[in-house]
């Protein structure tokens, strides 16, 4: 126990400090961006380097049924060897026992990571950037609704009831009363977040009637992604406490603005440890363009990973606070790439396509894919935009099958990606939307049953 206690983090450490540890909870995230793994008791995980989990969890969709995305030689099922990352360990607080969390990286019998497990994605366009002397940093903000529970899916999603025994209001963005009718919820994933070793860098009140964002602090892209997504079961367990549920859903509520993971993007040069956006007297580099076209050029086609669910085309609406289009301005909310207010040590990219919906590390790495091929291929923006974006036409995917065939044909995102994965992407995301495309809705026998 001793020996593999020492590799923790001291957050991890401190949680069961003075306690007998009782579980380890292996897991890995899948494509959705559910954990999958094994609970194990803290003995017998303190004498495994590794355990075993079929390959076909990447094969999954989100209802449960399978795409058939297997290989030449058909769907046998192979085992993977999940491996623990302990630099990711991290307490569950949540639960009655002393347990602990670790993030496992999934590798074939060869010592292969495997290519469509979302964090080794994420990990392969990393290295990308550092093989050209570039390290990426990232930022995410997380939005999400606190609801009202729904058993009942026929039901629509309603706000949950806020301390004031009233149901959230919308309409109330940065209002410090809103925030505190959820005081409750908010006060248990602060301490959900202490006692993981997260680092909260405010919460506010979105526009959405019950709708929060929280924000974290920039850093690795991986280490970000594996805080987003142990971010979403940490706020889903606080609001179980408080009789509502969390959603990621990109539009849970009609009428409502949707939930987005705005990505903000800086490059830094390895060998001077300089931001490569801004030049030696502060002004924009060639680089920063270069970044902002490739966000322009390649997020349409790569929009089925940041939108990954017919649910998701729903928040590009006008005027919903979700850009309908890919213009870039500086400090202009109306835009899909808005470059924020700062100095120039701080210059960044925002990337406000992004649904809460996707998975963080997926949505991170087709980000990164995108800026990275305007990178190397030197790519030019179209000119910066003035006014409100909204006026003008959109320019990406409406519904998911457009978005899954431009995906299909992206072969310059796919060997950023991974070919095995786009493949495998491609196929399980493919046979969500027929699965999706049998479901008659309520508004089709509403004003069809009896008038067409």
């Amino acid at each position: 126990m001793a020996d593999w206690t020492d590799k923790l983090p001291e957050a991890a450490k401190s949680y069961f400090h003075g306690q007998r540890l009782d579980e380890v909870e292996c897991i890995i995230s899948d494509l959705p961006g559910i954990a999958r793994g094994k609970a194990v008791p803290a003995s017998k995980f303190a004498k495994q380097s590794y355990f075993h989990l079929p390959d076909s969890i990447f094969y999954q969709t989100i209802t449960g049924g399978w795409g058939e995305a297997a290989g030449d030689d058909g769907f046998i099922e192979k085992d993977m060897i999940l491996k623990p990352d302990f630099s990711t360990t991290s307490a569950a607080p949540w639960t009655g026992d002393w347990t602990l969390q670790v993030i496992h990286d999934a590798y074939d019998r060869d010592d292969n990571p495997i290519p469509y497990s979302p964090r080794n994605v994420l990990k392969r366009v990393v290295q990308l950037y550092h093989d050209k002397g570039w390290k990426p940093v990232v930022a995410p903000e997380m939005e999400f609704f606190l609801v009202a529970p729904n058993v009942d899916p026929a039901q629509g999603i309603k706000p949950m009831m806020g301390r004031s025994g009233r149901p959230a209001a919308a309409r109330q963005a940065y209002s410090m009363t809103a925030v505190d009718e959820f005081g409750p919820v908010i006060d248990d994933i602060y301490d959900f977040a202490e006692h993981q070793g997260f680092e909260i860098d405010g919460i506010t009140q979105e526009g959405g009637a019950g709708q929060l964002e929280i924000n974290l602090r920039h850093g690795s892209p991986v280490k970000l992604a594996d805080e987003v997504f142990y971010f979403k079961r940490l706020i889903r367990e606080a609001a179980l406490r408080h009789n509502c549920f969390a959603t990621f859903m990109a539009k849970p509520i009609e009428e409502e603005p949707g939930s987005a993971m705005h990505i903000h993007h800086s490059i830094i040069d390895i060998e001077t440890g300089q931001n490569i956006f801004s030049g030696p007297q502060g002004g924009e580099t060639d680089a920063f363009y270069h970044f902002i076209a490739g966000l322009q050029n390649h997020l349409p086609a790569g929009l089925a990973v940041m939108a990954p669910y017919v649910n998701s085309y729903r928040r590009y609406v006008k005027d919903h606070a979700a850009p309908i289009n890919l213009e870039w301005a500086r400090d202009n909310r109306t835009t899909g790439i808005r470059v924020p207010l700062s100095g120039p040590e701080a210059r960044r990219v925002e990337n406000r396509i992004a649904g809460m919906d996707c998975n963080p590390y997926l949505g991170i790495a087709l980000s990164l894919a995108c800026g990275y091929l305007g990178l190397v291929q030197q790519e030019r923006p179209r000119r910066q935009f003035y006014g409100d974006a909204y006026e003008g036409e959109g320019d990406i995917p409406q519904v998911m099958g457009e978005a899954l065939d431009l995906f299909d044909e992206a072969t310059a995102l796919h060997d950023v990606l991974g070919p095995e994965f786009a493949r495998v992407y491609g196929i399980v995301k493919r046979a969500e939307y027929e699965e999706f495309l049998q479901v008659i809705s309520p508004w089709e026998r509403e004003h069809l049953l009896m008038n067409v």
